[in-house]
């Protein structure tokens, strides 16, 4: 096992429920999972700045730098696949396609660090920067595997799934829309409760999808990280977590990806003369 944040040896259930616990702020209701907040928002401001210095920088030349080669070749990418699911043109799709493709992925990349890193730099600054005689310091390093995070962003690509609905046909038609999908007319009630039951099933499909991806790899990480008890069981657990790594690395490309093309679709689909 890594260094433990314990005072003593934990045992497996204990080191579990540790790591799986947030640093939480405020109590109940207005609670706030700080570490989650501080992660996706230090990820955010550093995509930005990348951004920023990679705009600023950017040359014609026949042999541009090595990291503006890797931006361009993302944004292609994502460009090419948000013009595909959404043909009409629209000044938000590709910025927002290519902001939830890097975010997520951002987010999702954090599950790559030791499991015990970002504990014991909560514990450090607690103890020496605040003076917190505090040990045992939550501090989950991965956003999208609490909740709360994947069904806000899930919650703002509904929202802006109805404004794009409500724009392209108009207040009246999308409601009438509810009254007559999918079984016509004269089934209006029927009607209203299928679509209602499909529109909230988009986000929730969309943010547990998502959530329990990432759950799944980073506690599969933390019982690779219990398999270290003993000197011998050292090489066994480098090999399995070498193995992981590698196959979870495709995992949150793959993750970021869907839930980017999910997030196009849900919109291509509310303009859509098809849908309601």
């Amino acid at each position: 096992m890594s260094e433990s944040v314990f005072t003593q040896d934990p045992t497996a259930v204990e080191y579990i429920q540790h790591h799986l616990s947030n640093l939480t702020l405020g109590e109940g209701f207005w609670s706030v999972h700080a570490d989650t907040i501080i992660i996706s928002w230090v990820l955010g401001a550093l995509l930005l700045w990348l951004g920023h210095v990679v705009g600023k920088r950017m040359t014609t030349d026949a042999e541009p730098s090595g990291l503006q080669n890797g931006i361009e070749t993302v944004v292609e990418f994502v460009n090419d696949q948000a013009q595909s699911l959404f043909p009409r043109a629209d000044p938000l799709i590709g910025p927002l396609a290519l902001t939830i493709f890097l975010w997520v992925f951002a987010m999702n990349f954090m599950d790559m660090l030791p499991v015990d890193l970002l504990p014991l730099i909560a514990q450090w600054i607690g103890q020496n920067i605040f003076g917190v005689e505090a040990h045992n310091v939550p501090f989950r390093a991965v956003p999208t595997a609490d909740l709360a995070v994947p069904f806000a962003m899930a919650l703002v690509v509904f929202g802006l799934s109805i404004v794009y609905g409500v724009r392209k046909k108009g207040l009246g038609t999308y409601l009438k829309g509810f009254l007559v999908h999918p079984f016509g007319k004269y089934l209006a009630p029927f009607n209203i409760v299928m679509s209602l039951v499909e529109e909230i099933a988009k986000p929730l499909s969309l943010a547990l999808r998502l959530f329990g991806n990432l759950f799944a790899g980073e506690l599969v990480f933390m019982l690779i990280a219990l398999t270290g008890f003993a000197w011998y069981m050292a090489p066994f657990q480098a090999a399995l977590g070498w193995v992981w790594t590698v196959f979870h690395l495709l995992i949150i490309v793959i993750q970021a990806f869907i839930f980017m093309l999910l997030s196009v679709v849900y919109l291509a689909l509310a303009t859509s003369d098809d849908a309601h």
